[in-house]
């Protein structure tokens, strides 16, 4: 029995050292659907669409994901839930630290479409839920598997879970760059830590601060700039800054039915919907105007149907971006929640000279949708792997210091000896708060 304890022990001490080296150099570090047959993938606080998946650590909200398989049959899919540090790489902990229950369980709630021209099979999966719970705060990596046949990584999401013990003061500021004074947004913000003992905030304590739930251009590891008696002030000059950008475009899809404004045609033939949009101009040379949009999100929703996930149509959307010549040394992308704000070569525009417009096209599920065009230099020989530049929305849409943006930044704390980050406070916010 001794030596059974033993091994036991050697083997939760081992663990968290093996196994993470082993799977690092092929863990997925961000958010990506890596089989062009899943779609729709939304990933919220359950109830609430358009929310971020962070959630309190043993709180009542819920996480749900949800994507469909345009195969239309049933797969053996799982998911797996992996703790990680703040830069989202496995944490050292053995998973049985981080979750009680099942950190990898099958996906039971699948659904076919109903009515549809384009057949489908429908998942979603809640997290907590009475398999897997978590008991740590931190990053985590929700992955989706097929096993049908082999091991396969279909999709792979990012979540945070907050044990809150801070509050966060932000505040929006005009950019303190005379050259980004019209066109960027700069937050400062002040943590309050009354009720826990920070020893070493400067080594010890980092933030994160998103735009519009983007991790592709987040602002990460940022040490406090100033230290007071219970508070941490974030006061960095030209430091958390972000490209105001423009509110989003935005695209009607929830009936087929009737032709929305900025719809031009919608054709039904043998295979499905086939949508064509107006042309859309470069925003870049004209003033700020105001309206609400969904910060780059969308929603699945129709009004052909009674019910939004099973009987919503898919549709073949053809967008066009008029300009009189291409862009010299850039590639043009569609650009969004709706692309997974991803830069991928389906939604890569090409250019047309006979119609003097970039033409792109994507599959999307009927809802209402947020876009914007996005550029990319072109690749180049001396470009580094690792050195892939951030998408550009500005080159076509502009960027004004007026626009609301939704940011939100969470606080990481390891103090000395700790084998984890912990979150420990988060907040969402408007820019025009």
């Amino acid at each position: 029995m001794k030596k059974t304890h033993f091994y036991i022990l050697l083997l939760l001490i081992c663990q968290p050292l093996l196994l993470p080296a082993q799977d690092q150099a092929a863990f997925p570090s961000e958010d990506f659907i890596y089989m062009d047959y899943i779609r729709s993938v939304k990933f919220h606080i359950e109830g609430i669409f358009l929310s971020y998946p962070i959630i309190e650590l043993g709180g009542a909200a819920r996480l749900n994901l949800s994507f469909d398989d345009l195969d239309g049959d049933t797969k053996d899919y799982f998911y797996k839930v992996v703790h990680c540090d703040r830069d989202w790489k496995p944490s050292q902990l053995a998973e049985l630290e981080y979750v009680d229950g099942y950190t990898e369980e099958r996906l039971q709630n699948f659904q076919f479409s109903f009515k549809t021209l384009w057949p489908y099979t429908h998942y979603e999966l809640t997290l907590p839920n009475r398999d897997t719970r978590f008991t740590k705060s931190g990053n985590y990596m929700l992955l989706i598997y097929d096993d049908t046949y082999d091991r396969q990584l279909v999709l792979a999401r990012r979540f945070v879970v907050v044990e809150s013990k801070v509050s966060i003061a932000p505040q929006i500021l005009r950019a303190s760059q005379v050259s980004k004074f019209r066109t960027h947004q700069e937050i400062d913000f002040v943590v309050n830590h009354e009720q826990l003992k920070i020893q070493n905030p400067m080594l010890e304590v980092r933030a994160t601060v998103l735009q519009n739930g983007r991790w592709d251009n987040a602002l990460t590891d940022i040490p406090p700039k100033f230290i007071r008696a219970n508070s941490l002030l974030f006061d960095h000059q030209d430091k958390v800054v972000f490209p105001g950008g423009k509110e989003f475009r935005f695209l009607d899809l929830r009936s087929f039915r009737l032709v929305s404004f900025n719809v031009y045609s919608i054709e039904r033939t043998d295979e499905g919907f086939l949508v064509q949009l107006k042309y859309d101009e470069p925003r870049s040379g004209q003033s700020y105007t105001t309206f609400q949009d969904l910060n780059g999100n969308f929603v699945i929703e129709t009004t052909d149907q009674a019910n939004n996930q099973l009987s919503a149509e898919y549709a073949e959307v053809v967008f066009y971006l008029k300009v009189p010549y291409p862009y010299p040394g850039q590639e043009v992308y569609l650009f969004g929640g709706l692309t997974d704000w991803t830069i991928l070569p389906e939604y890569r525009m090409e250019y047309d000279s006979e119609l003097g417009a970039y033409v792109g096209q994507a599959i999307l599920k009927q809802g209402y949708y947020d876009y914007a065009y996005a550029t990319l230099p072109l690749p180049s020989n001396d470009r580094k792997k690792d050195n892939i530049p951030v998408p550009d929305i500005t080159e076509v849409e502009g960027t004004w210091h007026e626009t609301e943006n939704q940011y939100t930044i969470l606080i990481y704390y390891r103090p000395f000896g700790s084998r984890y980050d912990q979150v420990i406070g988060s907040v969402s916010f408007t820019s025009n708060l």
